[in-house]
């Protein structure tokens, strides 16, 4: 057959914002694909929930990708190893409790399990600020291509509706952060954004689960994002916490849309 460039570029267009628009409201609205989301994503998209991952760099997975220093390994302790076999994820046992695996696998079944689901992910999409109703209530986001805050371009963004939105951007915790500059007075579980402790991976691992879950009305926070805004230690390439983290957060928020 004969390729035509112009049929190409439609088919992409075309495909791509057909999709966009269908997004622009949802039932949650989950930014930055690290582990934690990646897992929400999967749980929530399975059980018919529409479910759109914002990132706003190119690839998809955080820091899993890198596992630790560099080497490509990551561990996981028992208590998630059932969410490595959901998703087909390949794992050794290391010592009694210990299971290690190949952070690039990791990454690459966490984001076909999710899209598998029927979640759609956006790349180089940066969340910028929220939208907030009566009684400051986080309703949706406000939306930008991300080079245009590396470029440092003046581009007014675009907002998408969601009823409800998961702050899993990492040791940033970007929206909760956000939220707490622009809304006078925000706390979150009736405290302020704190920022992550140093190293304790035992803590670390199970303060992250336990600060898991809606940290503002609408707001959801999960993973390192959880960790910013309880205080608690960080815990390293250790990436169970964060599975469980994402699994936990896409249970609350399935109780609280069926409110």
């Amino acid at each position: 057959m004969q390729l035509d460039e112009v049929t190409i570029t439609r088919a992409i267009v075309e495909e791509y914002f057909k999709v966009f628009l269908e997004y622009t409201d949802v039932d949650v609205a989950l930014v930055g694909g690290g582990p934690a989301n990646l897992v929400a994503a999967r749980y929530l998209a399975q059980n018919g929930i529409k479910t759109v991952i914002f990132e706003k760099k190119l690839s998809i997975g955080g820091g899993m990708w890198g596992g630790g220093m560099m080497f490509p390994r990551i561990v996981v302790q028992e208590e998630a190893r059932s969410i490595l076999e959901d998703f087909g994820i390949h794992y050794k046992e290391y010592k009694e409790g210990y299971y290690t695996a190949n952070s690039i696998e990791a990454v690459g079944k966490l984001i076909s399990g999710a899209i598998d689901a029927g979640a759609q992910i956006f790349n180089l999409v940066e969340v910028e600020d929220v939208m907030i109703r009566e009684d400051d209530r986080v309703c949706g986001l406000v939306i930008n291509w991300a080079p245009v805050s590396m470029g440092r371009l003046a581009v007014d963004p675009l907002a998408v509706r969601a009823k409800l939105v998961v702050d899993g951007t990492g040791h940033d915790s970007i929206v909760c952060s956000t939220v707490q500059r622009k809304v006078p007075g925000s706390k979150f579980k009736g405290k302020s954004v704190v920022g992550e402790k140093p190293m304790w991976a035992d803590v670390g691992e199970r303060m992250v689960v336990d600060a898991t879950g809606e940290v503002y009305p609408g707001l959801l926070a999960a993973g390192m994002a959880a960790t910013a805004v309880s205080g608690s230690p960080r815990m390293g390439p250790i990436f169970g916490g964060m599975m469980l983290s994402g699994k936990k957060v896409a249970s609350i928020a399935q109780g609280l849309l069926k409110h």
